[in-house]
């Protein structure tokens, strides 16, 4: 559809010329007399680009101008002028014009400036559209008490600078809330960046963090960028931070603390303005107590504490959350939308998800593609979610402690699933919604010896 400007200028010899002109490359021109039948024909038909004279009987254009960004803050304004001055052009800018022309007009700089400010409302749009799809797909689901509280938190926190210490299990959306965060806060429109601190070698993180130059070790082909001067101006998201090596923290302390480093292999120092959101699945406290994490990197993290429960102390969440997958997949298979029985929602509600959301995520996301009728039923559940195994239960039931109940039963878990994903960590770790380092971990941390398994399996 043909762009419509609307041009509001007293002369009519103008209006007409400028019509013409706009009508002869593909426009669609609408003109008014003055800036008062200027704002009535917005609002009937709102343009994409107005082009305001400034000079008119009655209320001239700097206070149509005023008046026209309360209600179309973002329309694009060109305004025109045969005796403008900069003072008028510079209080035109600053309550929003795009351009200033003066006249006599220059049909050429007028064509360009109408296309360059259509271009750049396009793209505003676009980016306002790719944001409301970055906050939708960030949403964090959940109406439980916990949940509210915790999204109460959260929208108090993300317009501060404070630094955000986010802990929780794996797979309870970590990552979301920093998401969100950065969204809600003045870095919005500045870069997000992640870094998984414990999927990155211990001999190449520094390079990965801080960069390096061009031949300052081999393979050092070109110069590279880290992370943190990617980060510049928004906001860095450091995730797994508990799995850090004691010196890779003492680098990291240095660089919150001094806002500069140095790429490896350079000697120009560079200066940072970012925020730091960390997160972890490990008791830092213990840690630190344990000698694995350092006190005065976690201090210095730990400003606006944030904890984001496991799936299983929100249960009233999950219906919620099955909803909101099956809107989600179904819409992004380009299939009809599946529905699930009351039955079926009630096994998902009492099953405990040692995975947690991403573990349900994955489960929906599996039940939406591969089951071929409209309704899902308890038949198209895997058999650990629709008949849990009672041996794994009376074993918790009988530790002594909470923390040995869920040991007891995450290692029989662990071990079914295995078993099923053919003793492959990286299908298993898919499976259950785990990143693999972290499965691999919590084999170690469970004694599981997986090619012991395999072998009397």
């Amino acid at each position: 559809m043909n762009a419509t400007i609307l041009i509001v200028d007293d002369e009519e010899s103008i209006r007409r010329s400028v019509a013409d002109i706009l009508s002869d490359e593909g426009y669609r021109p609408v003109a008014a007399a003055d800036g008062d039948e200027g704002l009535e024909k917005l609002r009937v038909d709102p343009p994409d680009l107005v082009l305001l004279d400034i000079a008119m009987p009655g209320r001239d254009g700097i206070e149509i101008l005023e008046e026209l960004r309360k209600s179309w803050a973002e329309l694009p304004v060109v305004m025109m002028s045969g005796h403008g001055t900069i003072e008028t052009a510079v209080r035109a800018t600053k309550l929003g014009a795009y351009d200033f022309l003066e006249k006599p007009l220059s049909y050429d700089k007028l064509l360009l400036c109408v296309e360059h400010g259509l271009e750049n409302a396009r793209l505003a749009e676009e980016n306002r559209r790719l944001r409301n799809e970055l906050a939708r797909s960030c949403e964090i689901v959940g109406a439980s008490e916990i949940m509210v509280a915790l999204k109460e938190q959260m929208a108090v926190a993300a317009p501060t600078e404070g630094w955000v210490l986010i802990t929780g299990e794996n797979g309870t959306g970590k990552e979301l809330v920093a998401r969100q965060i950065h969204i809600g806060s003045k870095r919005a429109g500045q870069p997000f960046v992640e870094v998984n601190c414990a999927a990155i070698p211990e001999e190449l993180i520094e390079s990965e963090l801080f960069g390096h130059e061009k031949g300052a070790f081999t393979g050092a082909l070109q110069t590279k960028r880290g992370k943190f001067e990617l980060a510049n101006g928004g906001t860095i998201f450091l995730d797994e931070i508990g799995d850090m090596s004691l010196m890779t923290q003492a680098k990291i302390l240095r660089v919150l603390q001094e806002h500069r480093f140095e790429r490896v292999g350079g000697t120009e120092t560079m200066e940072v303005d970012v925020r730091v959101i960390a997160a972890t699945n490990k008791d830092l406290e213990r840690e630190m107590a344990e000698g694995r994490f350092r006190e005065d990197l976690y201090y210095r993290l730990n400003v606006i504490p944030l904890h984001v429960p496991p799936l299983r102390e929100r249960r009233d969440d999950i219906s919620r959350l099955v909803d909101w997958f099956l809107d989600r997949f179904s819409a992004a298979s380009s299939v009809p939308r599946k529905t699930i029985s009351a039955a079926t929602l009630d096994l998902l509600s009492g099953y405990p998800w040692p995975g947690n959301v991403r573990e349900l995520q994955n489960l929906i996301e599996r039940l939406v593609l591969m089951t071929p009728h409209s309704d899902i039923d308890v038949g198209d559940l895997p058999p650990h979610v629709r008949d849990p195994d009672p041996t794994a239960q009376v074993r918790a039931l009988g530790s002594e402690t909470l923390a040995a109940a869920r040991a007891a039963f995450e290692r029989e878990f662990l071990l079914e699933k295995l078993q099923e994903n053919g003793w492959n960590i990286s299908r298993t770790a898919e499976a259950i919604g785990l990143k693999r380092e972290s499965l691999s971990r919590k084999i170690r941390s469970l004694g599981i010896d997986v090619e012991r398994e395999r072998n009397g399996a």
